[in-house]
């Protein structure tokens, strides 16, 4: 069983020697191995039982670590890196030879982002290696925002959780490609579309989720939880005979089993509450689970993202 724990050096240790460590960012928790290092990576693969079709994003803390992932950075790209990192923001770049294709699933562009955790940014400045580190949760399933989350879906597999507390965000990172015209966003996350446009003074494009993904999360079912989850409609009523659970944005669904996930209707507070809520509901007893869609505005958008590619229908 994984230990929990906030010590550095430990997780260090591990992660110089070849080992996976989960870790905090103010998005969710990653499963961290050294990204230069395929045989760790292929650990993470393992871990998540993922599929090697689906490539990671590269953690770092710092321009050294970035040199080494990196063959050149596009301007854009480097307009969006002053305004929002380290923030909820991946980029896109052309990978360096020293990244294995195990990361990017073979594919020529790797993704990099350096996380807002300040005891994620204090391990990173120890290695001398970047991290690659997708979500520390089994594959498709929900993703971490508290150690113990990570601990109970993970705990057998990993040695190490280092404890950062509560993921500030919530969501996952926002994924850019500012190599090409017109900027796409490959994934919403926790910079909204409007940030990016206003940061680039320009539109963006975003592009939907696939099966054959060119950067982390862009599949189409991801972030389910286990139990069947639904979006809210008329025909809920057929469904009067099971327990229903109820993700609640502001008081717009109400049963016996709801969680809220912002009692003042915040969107932001929303997005950092909506895995640590699906995750409850999903260990409630509940036949199903069901919820509506989000104000698509700012945030709301990567909400709607997530909710879409988790309810079947």
């Amino acid at each position: 069983m994984s230990i929990i724990t906030s010590d550095i050096n430990q997780a260090q240790r591990l992660l110089n020697e070849g080992h996976l460590v989960a870790i905090p960012t103010e998005t969710v928790y990653g499963l961290a191995g050294n990204a230069l290092n395929p045989l760790a990576v292929s650990k993470i693969f393992e871990a998540k039982r993922r599929p090697f079709f689906d490539p990671l994003i590269v953690h770092i803390a710092n321009e050294n670590q970035l040199k080494l992932c990196v063959d050149e950075i596009p301007d854009k790209a480097n307009l969006l890196m002053e305004k929002f990192w380290p923030g909820p923001l991946t980029l896109l770049f052309q990978k360096s030879n020293l990244i294995p294709d195990i990361v990017t699933s073979g594919l020529p562009k790797v993704a990099v982002r350096m996380p807002n955790h300040a005891l994620t940014l204090s391990l990173l400045n120890g290695l001398e290696f970047p991290l690659a580190a997708p979500s520390a949760n089994p594959f498709g399933y929900i993703s971490p925002t508290c150690a113990e989350h990570v601990a109970k879906n993970l705990g057998d597999v990993i040695l190490m959780v280092l404890d950062g507390g509560n993921c500030a965000v919530g969501l996952e990172s926002t994924i850019v490609d500012a190599s090409e015209t017109p900027v796409k966003i490959l994934r919403l996350g926790g910079v909204s579309v409007e940030e990016i446009e206003k940061c680039l003074g320009e539109a963006v494009l975003v592009q939907k989720s696939s099966s054959q993904p060119q950067a982390p999360g862009m599949l189409d079912s991801h972030y389910a939880p286990r139990k069947p989850m639904y979006w809210f409609n008329e025909s809920i009523h057929a469904l009067s005979s099971s327990r229903i659970g109820y993700l609640s944005f502001n008081h717009d669904l109400i049963g016996d089993i709801v969680f809220e996930l912002s009692k003042k209707g915040d969107l932001v507070e929303a997005a950092a509450h909506l895995f640590q809520g699906m995750r409850w509901l999903d260990d409630q007893d509940v036949d199903c689970i069901v919820v509506k869609p989000f104000p698509d505005e700012g945030i709301g958008k990567a909400i709607n993202d997530r909710l879409s590619r988790a309810c079947q229908s």
